[in-house]
């Protein structure tokens, strides 16, 4: 069992949590810029998704169990890597665990690191305003993928620009991922998944690309943007009833444990994102183990005594004990 570190919340981390004091600015809202490379690109991206869907039957058993094992090594990249280990330092890493979070996020192929991290935290810090990058007031479509297709509101180039982020500057895995980000994303996210089918036990070059490559990469995206769509409409809210983010047991599968969400906002810095541990939570497992082998340690816990009073305080009554 991992050292688990209860109630502690270093100063250092206080840049993900949600800031009272911003207001919106009054007047008409900037115009909506579509960025139509992106809308075209994510077009033929699902719509390529969809082809390799109708390629599953024609693949080996081997083929698919490899595809599985990409989405959930480059799920984690995104899961125990950029979202709790870099965006909000709920536990440390050694060395050899971040390279490989840093090799499975490019196989995520989410934006670097740096730019992922930048990103969620302001999301947390200024959630559900126009400075939060997938504000989900702006409805589903816009939260879930519409972001990515049009140009940043103003308010979140300038709230990005003002976060203290020296952590992620002084993390040398983290800029070395940024220096080489668009190579490593050939690598890892299209050409590994390929190429291992192919080369190890001859599956053909077509459908080694469509399944465990595009598919699989697809499938990892929706997953991701699930978590800031989804999750932030449907659902109870047990932890705190006056924020929009949901427990979406839906979301907590697909993005292997990310979908207790209402917690997540109420508790940032706790690495589980949930008071179940491992309960339908593979990134948590996933990061015990890892301090279980030494290779992490000092997850951040918040305690049994302060989950009950805020449940009692701000919750809707909706609580499950598991």
């Amino acid at each position: 069992f991992p050292d688990i570190m209860s109630d502690v919340r270093p100063q250092a981390t206080t840049e993900d949590v949600f800031d009272h004091t911003y207001k919106e600015k009054e007047g008409l809202k900037p115009p909506r810029v579509i960025v139509w490379k992106n809308v075209i690109l994510m077009i033929l991206l699902h719509v390529g998704a969809v082809y390799g869907i109708f390629l599953i039957p024609s693949a080996s058993s081997l083929t698919l169990l490899w595809s599985v094992f990409c989405f959930l090594v480059s799920a984690l990249g995104i899961t125990a890597g950029a979202h709790r280990l870099w965006s909000h330092r709920s536990y440390k890493a050694s060395l050899p665990l971040r390279i490989f979070l840093c090799v499975a996020n490019s196989m995520a192929f989410q934006n670097d690191i740096f730019e992922w991290a930048r990103d969620h935290r302001v999301h947390h810090k200024y959630s559900e305003t126009d400075a939060d990058p997938h504000n989900a007031v702006r409805g589903f479509f816009f939260a879930h993928i519409g972001w990515l297709l049009v140009r940043k509101h103003p308010d979140v180039i300038e709230k990005g620009r003002n976060l203290e982020l020296k952590d992620l500057l002084a993390d040398k895995v983290v800029m070395f991922q940024r220096k080489y980000y668009k190579p490593s994303v050939l690598l890892m996210c299209f050409f590994i998944p390929m190429f291992v089918p192919w080369y190890l036990w001859g599956e053909s070059l077509w459908v080694a690309y469509f399944l465990p490559a595009l598919l699989r990469y697809t499938l990892v995206l929706n997953a991701t943007w699930l978590v800031n769509s989804a999750a932030h409409m449907w659902g109870n809210r047990p932890y705190d009833k006056s924020i929009n983010p949901r427990e979406n047991k839906f979301v907590t599968f697909s993005a292997i444990g990310e979908g207790y969400h209402n917690y997540h906002h109420t508790f940032p810095y706790d690495y589980a994102t949930s008071e179940f541990g491992c309960k339908l939570n593979i990134t948590t497992c996933f990061i015990d183990f890892m301090c279980f082998l030494g290779l992490a340690k000092d997850p951040k816990k918040v305690s049994r005594e302060l989950i009950l009073a805020r449940i009692q305080r701000t919750g809707d009554s909706n609580h499950r004990s598991g």
